[in-house]
């Protein structure tokens, strides 16, 4: 028999407080959550903590990557970073689905709507193909109650506003169909906002409708997602936005200096006087110098043979150039203990409260850190935590209680803007 999602978590904490070791498949029969194992800090273990606990993770790039190449997720892949069964061995339960848009489609001046409608339909059908596997979350409601019924939740955030296409309407129409989050800009400035990627800075900052949108993100109840846009565009929304907002997929600028795609202290400080989270993304050039130092330099001496030569970046020739150069330097990964840098700082400049989980898996290809190379991995950071003194309750803050807390906040308030809605046209 397969076991279920929830059956599984149980039968690790289990099997892991009495010291007995398991290997199960995953699939179908039901466990209540009264039956789960209490243990003390002192006692349990990283795994029986992934088991135990809703583990969020708010950037997945998934979508994505199964444009580019289908594979069925359900199963085992041999590609990418996520599938079901790594997934339930490393206690994922919530990872938000990246409904990923180019930038240059913007540019190009259409297809950015369609491309979101096509991911969107594709996380449906994932859901569709394995329901005894998957739902979709549009709550924090739905996702407590999948977690209970032994299934993952795949809630949904849409990287780069542009399908908004600069029309109201269209955020409504989003947030019907699951978006949850809404990044608002990605590589380059768009109609919403300038980006940290991008030199050209045409609104400094926010645009008039992006200054308009996160006021209507608030009263329909979509999260505010400032991971990729400016600084100038961060200290906008922050004195807009009525509620917290999240950074889905950032980390601490303070281990990376320059890099604005980062977030500095300040800014961090200011997201948390908000309530807001930083989920601290797992890339090796968001972690440490020496890998953006490192890539850096691959890329001036990859763009010289291409400008010398006349190639493309997927010429056959640049991949050659590419294979011989790694093969005497190769890249520089970070390890285990620089994710577990980024938190500490970040606990230390503004408290447990305010951070979590967005590593940007299957989003940053070959640059994730040693030990935390796929969605399996998750034990390794929460043991990673223990190691450094973090009590239970503090990683559980970390693993989906912070962000709960700011997407509950952010459904509070909506609910509040349409009574008062309401009230006021009677």
């Amino acid at each position: 028999m397969i076991f279920s999602h929830t059956k599984l978590k149980f039968a690790v904490v289990a099997l892991s407080l009495f010291s007995l070791t398991a290997c199960q498949d995953s699939n179908d029969t039901q466990v209540n959550s009264s039956t789960k194992q209490e243990v003390s800090d002192k006692n349990i273990s990283a795994q029986a903590i992934t088991k135990k606990y809703i583990i969020t993770d708010t950037h997945i790039d998934v979508p994505y990557r199964l444009e580019e190449a289908f594979d069925d997720v359900s199963q085992a892949t041999e590609k990418g970073d996520f599938d079901y069964p790594r997934s339930v061995s490393g206690g994922l339960d919530a990872p938000f689905m990246s409904i990923y848009i180019p930038a240059e489609l913007e540019a190009q001046g259409s297809g950015s709507k369609e491309l979101a409608d096509k991911l969107i339909d594709m996380v449906e059908g994932i859901v569709s193909n394995a329901p005894k596997k998957f739902a979709l979350a549009y709550s924090v409601e739905q996702m407590k109650n999948n977690f209970e019924n032994g299934i993952m939740s795949l809630p949904m955030g849409m990287e780069n506003g542009s399908p908004i296409e600069g029309k109201m309407e269209n955020l409504d129409y989003f947030y019907k169909r699951g978006i949850r989050y809404i990044t608002l800009t990605h590589s380059k400035a768009n109609h919403i906002s300038d980006s940290s990627y991008d030199e050209s800075r045409p609104a400094k900052g926010l645009t008039d409708f992006g200054k308009e949108l996160i006021v209507e993100m608030n009263n329909i109840g979509m999260m505010v997602d400032v991971s990729h846009i400016s600084d100038d565009a961060f200290y906008q929304v922050m004195e807009i936005s009525q509620v917290p907002v999240i950074a889905s997929h950032s980390s601490a600028r303070h281990f990376t200096p320059g890099f604005e795609r980062n977030m500095s202290d300040d800014m961090i400080q200011l997201l948390a006087k908000n309530g807001g989270v930083i989920q601290i993304n797992f890339g090796s050039t968001f972690v440490t110098q020496k890998s953006i130092d490192n890539n850096n330099t691959f890329k001036a001496a990859r763009s010289e043979f291409m400008k010398s030569n006349g190639f493309e970046q997927d010429s056959d020739e640049v991949k050659t150039f590419t294979k011989n150069y790694r093969e005497k330097i190769p890249f520089e990964f970070a390890t285990l203990n620089d994710v577990l840098d980024h938190f500490d700082h970040v606990v230390k400049i503004a408290g447990i409260d305010y951070v979590g989980i967005g590593s940007d898996y299957d989003g940053v290809g070959d640059t994730l850190p040693v030990d935390l190379k796929d969605v399996s991995t998750y034990p390794n950071l929460v043991q990673g935590f223990l190691d450094r003194g973090y009590s239970e309750q503090d990683i559980e803050k970390i693993l989906s209680g912070n962000l709960i807390r700011v997407w509950k906040q952010v459904e509070e308030y909506s609910e509040q803007q349409k009574t008062q809605a309401k009230v006021t046209a009677e």
